[in-house]
């Protein structure tokens, strides 16, 4: 994948997104916009999005949210508050859109972080996307994610997972602080968007592995239980990473999410679960 820079105009400064286009930026196949997780970037997908896409057969698009990869790290002093995933859905990813000229609907593909972070963009912009594929997205705070994020920080400290996360970022330490700062913030704990995701009108596809250390599937079962026609995936002997842990059941299920929601494909109707065998 060859890098480019698109620079936004964010918090009163010019902030420039790294990304990559898989395939052609333009094209009668689906365009799958690829958002990572909390301590995710470009490069960390690492060569899912090339398979997944051609898989597929569809268009990709990979980027690094502001603080990850090479993208524009935190200003100095700069702390992220409890709407910090609200503002990349409503801020950041329009303005990257706008300044890449995106004039299509894409599927979000979205994981962790960014899994919450589309269902954000889809209920707000119901209009300009095609359809969601979520892995181990959040809806509110468990117990069980606090805890494992306050191991990573002990982790970062105190053995080699700082020197193996700069492989993948610019400013390391602005990816991993501005991440577990606020999640491990003591009024995080209330943060909940079930109650903000009635404006989706697209298909889901969501995700979860039974050995999600970072969540339970109360996380996708919620997105079901609000959303028309959600899909769900459960899948076994997989954990926060279904890209990394089950890449073929994850590709296999998209494209058969993304086939099925095709202008000339039966309709999708009411909420379906099925467990990977």
């Amino acid at each position: 994948m060859t890098v480019e820079f698109a620079t936004i105009d964010w918090r009163g400064r010019a902030v420039r997104i790294e990304h990559c286009w898989i395939g052609p930026r333009e094209g009668n196949e689906p365009l799958v916009v690829f958002l990572h997780e909390g301590l995710g970037s470009v490069a960390m997908w690492k060569d899912f999005p090339d398979r997944l896409c051609a898989e597929a057969g569809v268009r990709g698009l990979v980027f690094s949210r502001p603080g990850y990869g090479r993208s524009t790290p935190r200003a100095a002093g700069e702390v992220w508050d409890v709407d910090f995933m609200h503002r990349q859905a409503h801020e950041v990813l329009p303005a990257f859109f706008d300044a890449i000229g995106l004039d299509e609907k894409p599927w979000l593909f979205g994981h962790s972080d960014g899994g919450s972070i589309a269902l954000l963009y889809a209920s707000r912009c119901p209009d300009r996307v095609q359809g969601l594929v979520l892995l181990a997205p959040h809806l509110f705070v468990e117990d069980v994610t606090v805890a494992n994020i306050e191991l990573a920080r002990q982790a970062y400290a105190s053995t080699d997972l700082r020197a193996r996360l700069a492989r993948y970022h610019d400013d390391v330490d602005s990816a991993f602080g501005g991440w577990n700062r606020i999640w491990l913030h003591p009024p995080f704990r209330d943060w909940n968007i079930e109650g903000e995701l009635e404006g989706i009108r697209c298909p889901v596809l969501a995700i979860q592995g039974l050995d999600d250390e970072y969540g339970t599937l109360a996380q996708i079962r919620a997105i079901a239980a609000r959303v028309p026609g959600t899909r769900l995936l459960e899948i076994p002997a997989c954990g926060h990473s279904p890209h990394r842990d089950q890449p073929e059941q994850v590709i296999a299920a998209t494209a058969g999410m993304v086939s099925a929601s095709t202008p000339d494909a039966p309709a999708l109707r009411g909420n379906t679960r099925f467990s990977s065998q």
